[in-house]
């Protein structure tokens, strides 16, 4: 494929870009604004947008088997979802849901469209994010909201289990982290691993906003901890890359003075799920490797290239999309800028020519 340079999503509204995902069979670039999905074509030419969320739509991935997009979408009523509120000048709600979005994109044909009226979007409730953001968790005889730190969930990528490089792409989401650097227990990234085949079908619904459904399924495939250190607010795109066989994080950087806060790290999708201890809580949990390239401070990998916090998009080739998000006053926007892998471990990406 002939991949354009720069691509200009157009101006769309006060909430910033929050994921891209690309199909590029059929030549189409969708975008997160927060409360809003845009489809553009490859060369940032608007075919149509759909509206009305009052939720955060945040990191988005395009599953290339059954032709739809798929992105974290979250209601809660803490800072976000207060922002959110007071952007669209709407009253905020005490209400607490997490679901995957599933939006059926060949219907996408025009602005306007509406997520709850026009049979273009469907979600799946995820009952095991609710749990562990309304619960409790004791660490070192303190009592924390949200366990792990959970604040919802952003990251959201197809791709094969790790210790498997091709055959069967599982659904990743990986949880929001609350900053919190005083506390202790949240230096992990946790991603929920999910068989996403049929979804549509089986537990996807219409979403009502006024009377949230919990469709869903029972539990997960898999649960996985990544040791990155302190993050803000977790993982805000997650991606699989093909050529390097990893799934890319990418991140706000994190406030501990203990940890280098990177903005990006790789887990090493060559390597299984090991059997491990939590650090903090000492209970048994699944663990994840980061890829061992790029800079380290102890056991942490990490590298400080600065974008793909708003969106990020692998080719599999080598050729990845980041986004560079901004705004004035016609609107928030992003350019996405192509980028090729480099042989330098520790600085990974430059621009292609």
């Amino acid at each position: 494929m002939n991949y354009s340079k720069h691509i200009f999503s157009g101006h769309f509204g006060n909430c910033h870009c929050q994921g891209i995902a690309v199909d590029e069979a059929h030549g189409y670039i969708y975008y997160s604004f927060t409360t809003l999905l845009v489809k553009t074509d490859m060369q940032g030419n608007l075919i149509g947008t759909v509206d009305g969320l009052t939720g955060h739509l945040g990191c988005i991935d395009f599953c290339e088997k059954d032709g739809r997009v798929y992105g974290s979408l979250e209601y809660k009523c803490d800072s976000i979802g207060r922002g959110i509120a007071a952007t669209l000048g709407v009253q905020q709600e005490n209400r607490t849901a997490f679901y995957c979005a599933i939006f059926d994109v060949d219907r996408i044909d025009r602005p306007g469209m509406s997520a709850e009226r026009d049979d273009v979007m469907r979600a799946v409730y995820l009952g095991e994010v609710v749990a562990d953001y309304v619960a409790t968790a004791l660490v070192e005889g303190e009592t924390y909201l949200h366990r792990y730190g959970c604040s919802g969930i952003d990251g959201t990528a197809f791709g094969p289990l790790c210790g498997q490089t091709g055959g069967k792409e599982y659904l990743h989401i990986a949880y929001g982290i609350y900053g919190e650097p005083n506390r202790p227990d949240n230096d992990y990234q946790v991603i929920l691993c999910y068989d996403a085949d049929g979804w549509w079908d089986t537990y996807a619904r219409p979403l009502n906003q006024a009377a949230m459904h919990k469709s869903g399924p029972d539990t997960y495939y898999e649960k996985f901890f990544v040791y990155t250190g302190n993050t803000t607010w977790g993982v805000q795109n997650l991606e699989y890359d093909a050529y390097t066989h990893s799934y890319m994080m990418m991140v706000y950087c994190g406030q501990k003075e203990e940890f280098p806060n990177y903005p990006m790290f790789l887990v090493d999708a060559t390597i299984p799920p090991r059997d491990s201890t939590h650090r903090v809580t000492g209970e048994p949990i699944r663990e994840l490797t980061l890829k061992k390239v790029g800079h380290r401070q102890g056991e942490v990998f990490g590298n400080w290239f600065p974008y793909g916090s708003t969106g990020t998009y692998a080719t599999g080739t080598g050729y990845y999309y980041f986004s560079r998000h901004g705004g004035d006053a016609e609107g928030q926007y992003t350019n996405l800028h192509l980028y090729r892998a480099t042989d330098d471990p520790c600085d990974p990406f430059a621009i292609a020519e």
